[in-house]
């Protein structure tokens, strides 16, 4: 079932014609061999003007990229985990400043690298704990092994601080990463992180309700999500794709669906990386966000909480927090707020776009932004890991945007 209604992109404001445009940019991505399969979705005014798929889902059993295919939408997971946190913020069970220390005193008097080498790294003591904010703004010190790039990422490889392939709890991996330094002082830069894992084990602690149950309990059955899993049910492998990455002669298969790990329970419910989930499904959140908090009858955050989630709570843009550039995407002009990117200033940002505008995307070059002034959600799903492999987000934000009319 579709999350909106759908209409005639004239009757909210946008040209078919225009519209038209994204048929043959789809058409070439896949024909060219850059992308198997790819589905665009765009609402505006509470209904639904372009919905449309083209490709394969998976190449070797020349299956479709349709409506119900269901992705690994991997990061586009953190939006959802921020909201299940918020959810629990409006209880009053924590309050932003509040160090996540309260609740998992691993985190107590942590310690941040300031150089050494991979056998004595060089330390001095945080100036504080981190907070619930820093959690949710990805301003914490805390890294991913993958990013390969400092002593810290090398510690959390060597010590399988990794939320996706782990066997151990979700619990024991973030006091595994609590037991390691820090990449830089609570709330000085902005680095990528698995902060959103720490914050899903923040609502289970803080909960007393296993993470995956919460967010099922909470979140997707109230929004109707039916298609958004930790693990792939049997009876619907048959829609789930495949997961491919560049090569030389071609795409290459990464992730079988039939043989992927997302089919077998896991010991961990990855807030930061471990959903997957169908155009429409992801629609319906991104809605109930764009409706500030509100999905049909379903009330999960209230319009205050959206617009603190929405508004940007850094210093500045992510460039003066020290990251210029993330995945494809400069990020001149673009603040963050809890869980989403913000933008502040399309011209700077180079983008076109709206300043409010909020978002997030995932490694499979998946994408999906809000734009509360134009009244529109635009997502982008498909496989091809990593999302910088090319400009695909960009380039759909100018088709989407260029579509206008009123």
């Amino acid at each position: 079932m579709n999350a909106l209604p759908q209409t005639r992109p004239e009757d909210v404001g946008l040209s078919s014609t225009r519209l038209s445009r994204i048929d043959g940019w789809m058409d070439e991505l896949v024909a060219s061999g850059r992308l198997p399969g790819v589905s665009v979705t765009i609402a505006r005014r509470g209904r639904i003007a372009y919905a449309r798929c083209t490709g394969l889902a998976d190449i070797a059993r020349a299956r479709p990229m349709a409506p119900d295919t269901m992705v690994r939408i991997y990061s586009m997971t953190k939006p959802i985990t921020t909201m299940a946190a918020l959810m629990l913020y409006e209880e009053g069970r924590f309050q932003l400043d509040d160090p996540i220390s309260r609740f998992l005193p691993a985190f107590k008097s942590q310690r941040v690298c300031v150089g050494g080498n991979r056998g004595k790294m060089e330390t001095v003591p945080a100036l504080r704990d981190i907070t619930f904010r820093d959690l949710m703004t990805h301003t914490s010190g805390l890294t991913y092994g993958f990013m390969a790039s400092t002593l810290v990422d090398a510690a959390y490889r060597d010590q399988g601080v990794d939320f996706q392939t782990s066997d151990l709890s979700l619990l024991e991996v973030v006091q595994k990463a609590a037991s390691l330094p820090l990449l830089a002082q609570p709330g000085a830069e902005w680095n990528y992180s698995i902060a959103t894992d720490v914050l899903g084990c923040l609502v289970q602690v803080i909960s007393g309700q296993d993470f995956a149950s919460f967010l099922q309990e909470r979140i997707l059955t109230p929004l109707g999500m039916r298609d958004t899993h930790f693990v792939v049910p049997a009876d619907k492998v048959s829609r789930f794709a495949a997961n491919y990455v560049p090569g030389a002669d071609g795409l290459v298969l990464l992730d079988d669906p039939e043989t992927s790990r997302f089919l077998q329970p896991g010991k961990i419910a990855s807030g930061g990386g471990g959903l997957v989930a169908t155009a429409s499904d992801y629609l319906r959140f991104a809605t109930c966000l764009l409706n500030r908090g509100r999905f049909g009858d379903a009330r999960l955050l209230g319009r205050k909480t959206v617009e603190l989630m929405t508004s940007n709570h850094l210093r500045g843009d992510m460039a003066a927090m020290g990251q210029a550039r993330f995945s494809e995407s400069s990020y001149e002009g673009v603040g963050f707020g809890l869980g989403v990117s913000v933008t502040l200033d399309p011209a700077r940002a180079q983008l076109l776009g709206s300043p409010g505008e909020y978002a997030w995307g995932g490694a499979a070059s998946t994408a999906w932004w809000n734009d509360p002034a134009e009244e529109m959600t635009v997502i982008l799903l498909t496989q091809l890991t990593p999302s910088s492999t090319y400009p695909i987000r960009r380039e759909l934000r100018v088709l989407s945007y260029q579509a206008l009319v009123d």
